[in-house]
């Protein structure tokens, strides 16, 4: 029997690895080896499966940032982690998922972003505060001004654009972009962590 849970977990694998422009309902039934009625029992159409799919991705995002944080033993630690699971996140999927996503259903990334309580900028704002409380970061340093900045960063290391995959890997930018401005976030106790732990933000998947 085909579930509503077997229909999300195929069509998710499905967007991811080929984008949802490429995607239809008939191919997603196919690959169940089901009816396209089936699949239109549990979801209205295209749009409302795809949501569906993003919510479960962000939620699943979510858990893992949660897990990484709690077993990292400092901020820098903590977001070394983060910026490794970004990568290899990043690296999974097809490129087309979320341009297509961006492209067709331009609100939709955002409303799942809202769904799931601004995950990313309160696990930036969480070791931020986190790295103050321990003396790593500088204790006047702008919570708010320092999450947005982290995350537009890490924004631009995903633009294949500004920089080509077969120009800039992931460990160039991360030492080029992320690295050097958490040295600047840094006291000097956070600059020895971040030495210390600095490969961490240099592995590649």
């Amino acid at each position: 029997m085909i579930t509503k849970e077997n229909i999300l977990a195929k069509s998710s694998d499905l967007f991811l690895k080929y984008g949802v422009k490429t995607v239809t309902i008939e191919k997603i039934a196919k690959d169940l080896h089901t009816s396209k009625r089936t699949i239109y029992a549990h979801f209205e159409d295209k749009e409302d499966l795809l949501r569906a799919c993003v919510q479960c991705y962000f939620a699943k995002v979510r858990e893992e940032n949660e897990q990484l944080i709690t077993s990292a033993k400092n901020a820098i630690e903590a977001l070394g982690k983060l910026n490794f699971y970004i990568t290899k996140r990043a690296t999974a999927a097809n490129p087309s998922f979320f341009e297509d996503i961006h492209n067709y259903y331009p609100n939709l990334l955002k409303e799942a972003y809202r769904e799931n309580g601004y995950f990313a900028h309160n696990n930036v704002v969480y070791l931020a505060d986190w790295g103050i409380q321990d003396g790593i970061f500088f204790e006047d340093m702008d919570i708010e001004v320092t999450t947005r900045t982290v995350l537009t960063l890490l924004e631009l290391m995903k633009d294949t654009d500004k920089f080509p995959v077969g120009e800039f890997s992931k460990k160039r930018l991360t030492f080029g972009i992320m690295v050097p401005y958490l040295r600047g976030m840094c006291t000097a106790k956070g600059r020895e962590i971040l030495e210390a732990q600095k490969e961490l933000f240099g592995i590649t998947v």
